[in-house]
């Protein structure tokens, strides 16, 4: 059977950080781009957590557990409500307001999860102006 090939290129971690860097130059100071990269790195990866605990629930027939974040903190997975996860950020990404909608979804995450009290940017994105 013959090896299905991806049209699209895969690019390493690497590439992929200096890329999201180009395209930050002159919006930010390079000083910056490692609050602006790793907040939504940190985020990206919460989600990805969050959605595969989501589906484990679901595959287990719980689905009246889904929106209970005691079912997510059990396996150390941080609870999101639907504001702060991924693909609610990923779905408004062309708006104007998008540094808002990412600021509340680290202020969500924060709030429903204590142990992050303090360590998540306040209010970041939108000080910075970026589309």
């Amino acid at each position: 059977m013959a090896k299905k090939t991806s049209s699209k290129k895969e690019q390493s971690i690497e590439e992929s950080l200096w890329n999201t860097a180009n395209k930050l130059r002159g919006k930010v100071e390079s000083s910056e781009y490692k609050h602006v990269v790793l907040g939504l790195i940190f985020l990206k990866f919460a989600s990805d957590k969050f959605e595969a605990r989501r589906q484990e629930l679901i595959a287990e027939g719980k689905d009246k557990y889904l929106e209970m974040k005691e079912f997510y903190n059990m396996k150390n997975i941080f609870f999101l409500p639907e504001e702060a996860r991924w693909s609610y950020i990923m779905q408004h990404a062309k708006q104007e307001d998008i540094s808002l909608k990412i600021d509340t979804a680290l202020h969500t995450v924060e709030k429903h999860n204590p142990s992050l009290k303090g360590a998540l940017p306040d209010n970041y994105f939108s000080r910075l102006g970026m589309d």
